[in-house]
């Protein structure tokens, strides 16, 4: 099988690092661009990453001596690509106007970055969930003047922690959720060695954070109407985000009410049967049970549970009726797999198997 050149912008951060992990060996994409900020340009990927290599595998040797390339060099970059991936750190404004001009280059993004979760016709996606949003590229296509390029793009990492568990239950009614998010370090970008004061610490802020978990979800649950991503009215969603000294993992505590109230055993059988898109097509990073729960009183865990089926799956535990809400529940999902990089290979292998990058 021919595989489909890829390239990774901000292939020298944490999420680039992470994408170049999951390619190594990829059934359908093979990376041949790496690119990055100016101050690494024709350096080799090893020279510009330097020490700040932060998976616990080795640095793969295939991408070692690769020369990183300019990210604003788009007809560089693009030349020897089909795709993108975009893991840039800049300002959003820059993120957007670099997106879009690879788009507009007929080189189709799927990006990790927030700038264009709220365009209204970039489908932001949860593959098991909304893969129907990916229709709104048709209508992109249209504004920005291309035949290829569009950009697509994958929601916040917190989200993925409680977002997954909510959807089976729609068919209930949600009326209210109240969730804490504990996010790990790694989704400030970092380790313990470079924040140190992290160790037996807690901050109770993480700035934009809050506003994308009651936000997001809402356009994820949403609808394509008139070529754009119109998001839902309901439900309310109300939350806190709280960094805890944890590597990896996002976990949720999760209070909701609905309008008609199921039974324990009907929740615990809607996450057990609820799979989507990926699954149907057996896509090489889908968790074959999307979402697993925990009987035991004191599951799931970051350090146990954050790595189930490739750290692409999503856990649940502690379910039980509450005095106040219907019932609470935590959730827990790994975000940096399926909340970051993870998420968007499984987004772009959608996009190559339903025939978008063709």
């Amino acid at each position: 099988m021919n595989k489909m050149k890829v390239g990774v912008i901000g292939a020298t951060g944490m999420v680039g690092q992470r994408f170049l992990t999951l390619l190594e060996d990829h059934p359908y994409f093979e990376v041949t661009t790496l690119a990055a900020s100016a101050r690494s340009a024709g350096k080799t990927y090893e020279e510009a990453v330097g020490a700040r290599w932060k998976m616990t595998t080795p640095m793969p040797e295939k991408y070692k001596k690769m020369t990183v390339l300019d990210a604003a060099s788009i007809a560089e970059v693009g030349k020897n690509c089909a795709f993108v991936f975009c893991a840039v750190d800049m300002k959003k404004d820059e993120i957007r106007a670099l997106e879009e001009a690879y788009a507009k280059a007929e080189i189709p993004v799927v990006s990790n970055n927030s700038a264009h979760r709220w365009t209204p016709d970039v489908p932001m996606v949860i593959p098991e969930i909304n893969d129907a949003h990916l229709e709104v590229i048709a209508a992109q296509r249209k504004r920005l003047g291309t035949k290829r390029g569009f950009i697509a793009v994958k929601p916040n990492c917190s989200i993925q922690s409680y977002v997954p568990a909510l959807t089976p239950l729609r068919k209930f009614g949600i009326k209210e959720v109240v969730a804490t998010t504990y996010q790990a370090i790694s989704g400030a970008g970092k380790t313990f060695r470079e924040w140190p004061e992290m160790i037996d610490n807690v901050i109770p802020y993480i700035g934009g954070e809050e506003e994308k978990s009651e936000q997001e979800p809402l356009r994820v649950w949403g609808k394509v109407e008139n070529g754009e991503i119109v998001k839902a009215d309901a439900p309310l969603i109300t939350t806190q985000c709280i960094r805890v000294p944890v590597t990896d993992g996002h976990t949720a505590a999760v209070f909701v009410r609905f309008e008609n109230k199921p039974t324990k055993e009907e929740i615990l059988e809607a996450w057990k049967n609820f799979s989507g898109k990926p699954q149907q097509l057996k896509l090489p990073h889908a968790p074959e049970q999307f979402i697993t729960y925990f009987e035991e009183d004191n599951r799931p865990q970051a350090k146990l549970d954050r790595d189930i089926w490739g750290g692409m799956g999503v856990t649940v535990g502690r379910l039980r009726e509450d005095t106040l809400f219907d019932y609470k529940f935590v959730g827990l999902s790994h975000n940096t797999l399926r909340g970051a990089a993870g998420g968007a290979v499984l987004i772009a292998e959608l996009l190559y198997k339903e025939g978008y990058f063709n």
